[in-house]
Protein backbone atom coordinates (compact mmCIF):
# COMPACT_ATOMS: atom_id res chain seq x y z
CA UNK A 1 0.00 0.00 0.00
CA UNK A 2 1.00 3.41 -0.56
CA UNK A 3 0.26 6.36 1.97
CA UNK A 4 1.74 8.90 4.22
CA UNK A 5 4.03 8.76 7.08
CA UNK A 6 2.95 11.84 9.64
CA UNK A 7 5.09 12.97 12.48
CA UNK A 8 3.27 15.76 14.81
CA UNK A 9 5.81 17.45 16.77
CA UNK A 10 4.93 19.23 20.03
CA UNK A 11 5.80 19.21 23.58
CA UNK A 12 4.24 17.57 26.84
CA UNK A 13 2.56 20.66 28.41
CA UNK A 14 0.94 22.11 25.71
CA UNK A 15 -3.10 20.91 26.19
CA UNK A 16 -5.90 20.88 24.02
CA UNK A 17 -9.09 20.66 25.53
CA UNK A 18 -7.07 19.94 28.73
CA UNK A 19 -5.18 16.80 27.70
CA UNK A 20 -1.87 16.80 26.61
CA UNK A 21 -1.86 17.12 22.68
CA UNK A 22 0.21 14.23 22.15
CA UNK A 23 -2.17 12.07 23.86
CA UNK A 24 -5.41 13.50 22.58
CA UNK A 25 -3.45 12.79 18.68
CA UNK A 26 -3.27 9.47 19.52
CA UNK A 27 -6.58 8.94 21.26
CA UNK A 28 -7.87 10.89 17.99
CA UNK A 29 -6.41 8.23 15.81
CA UNK A 30 -8.14 5.03 17.38
CA UNK A 31 -11.52 7.78 17.53
CA UNK A 32 -10.83 7.59 13.19
CA UNK A 33 -9.87 4.22 13.28
CA UNK A 34 -6.99 4.88 11.79
CA UNK A 35 -4.06 1.49 11.84
CA UNK A 36 -2.44 3.23 15.10
CA UNK A 37 -0.65 6.11 15.99
CA UNK A 38 2.86 5.89 18.14
CA UNK A 39 3.87 8.51 20.83
CA UNK A 40 7.44 9.02 21.16
CA UNK A 41 8.92 11.18 23.92
CA UNK A 42 12.16 12.96 23.59
CA UNK A 43 15.36 13.97 25.81
CA UNK A 44 15.55 17.51 23.81
CA UNK A 45 14.72 19.27 20.99
CA UNK A 46 14.79 22.51 19.68
CA UNK A 47 11.49 24.48 18.37
CA UNK A 48 10.54 26.38 15.79
CA UNK A 49 11.95 29.66 17.96
CA UNK A 50 15.00 28.02 18.68
CA UNK A 51 14.08 27.58 22.36
CA UNK A 52 15.37 24.54 23.59
CA UNK A 53 12.90 22.09 24.92
CA UNK A 54 13.99 19.26 27.13
CA UNK A 55 13.64 17.44 30.02
CA UNK A 56 14.51 17.53 33.52
CA UNK A 57 14.86 15.54 36.41
CA UNK A 58 12.03 17.24 38.30
CA UNK A 59 10.55 18.63 35.47
CA UNK A 60 8.80 16.78 32.38
CA UNK A 61 6.28 19.42 31.20
CA UNK A 62 8.89 20.98 28.29
CA UNK A 63 9.65 17.38 27.19
CA UNK A 64 9.74 17.09 23.46
CA UNK A 65 7.35 14.49 21.80
CA UNK A 66 6.46 13.40 18.41
CA UNK A 67 3.44 11.02 17.30
CA UNK A 68 3.94 9.29 14.28
CA UNK A 69 1.67 7.78 12.34
CA UNK A 70 1.03 5.65 8.78
CA UNK A 71 -2.04 6.28 7.19
CA UNK A 72 -4.08 5.84 3.14
CA UNK A 73 -4.61 9.03 1.69
CA UNK A 74 -8.42 8.92 2.51
CA UNK A 75 -7.24 8.46 6.69
CA UNK A 76 -5.01 11.55 6.06
CA UNK A 77 -7.77 13.62 4.92
CA UNK A 78 -10.31 12.59 7.34
CA UNK A 79 -7.62 13.13 10.18
CA UNK A 80 -6.68 16.66 8.64
CA UNK A 81 -10.35 17.83 8.22
CA UNK A 82 -10.74 17.19 12.24
CA UNK A 83 -7.65 18.66 13.22
CA UNK A 84 -8.48 21.91 10.78
CA UNK A 85 -11.80 21.41 12.45
CA UNK A 86 -10.70 21.22 16.32
CA UNK A 87 -8.63 24.43 15.20
CA UNK A 88 -5.29 22.40 16.41
CA UNK A 89 -1.85 24.01 15.96
CA UNK A 90 1.03 21.67 15.34
CA UNK A 91 4.23 21.26 13.49
CA UNK A 92 4.23 18.25 10.90
CA UNK A 93 5.56 16.49 8.26
CA UNK A 94 4.38 14.67 5.79
CA UNK A 95 6.23 11.96 3.76
CA UNK A 96 4.56 9.46 0.90
CA UNK A 97 5.65 5.98 2.31
CA UNK A 98 4.91 2.32 1.12
CA UNK A 99 3.78 -0.07 3.99
CA UNK A 100 2.19 -3.42 4.65
CA UNK A 101 2.73 -6.64 7.08
CA UNK A 102 4.57 -9.13 6.81
CA UNK A 103 4.32 -12.48 7.83
CA UNK A 104 1.53 -14.05 9.78
CA UNK A 105 -2.31 -14.35 8.73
Amino acid sequence: MTGYMLTFFTQQDRLHHGTPLADWLVKLAAELDLGGATLVPAGEGMGHDHHLHSTRFFELTDQPVSVVMVVTAPECDRLFERLQAEGVQVFYVKSTVEFGKLGGA
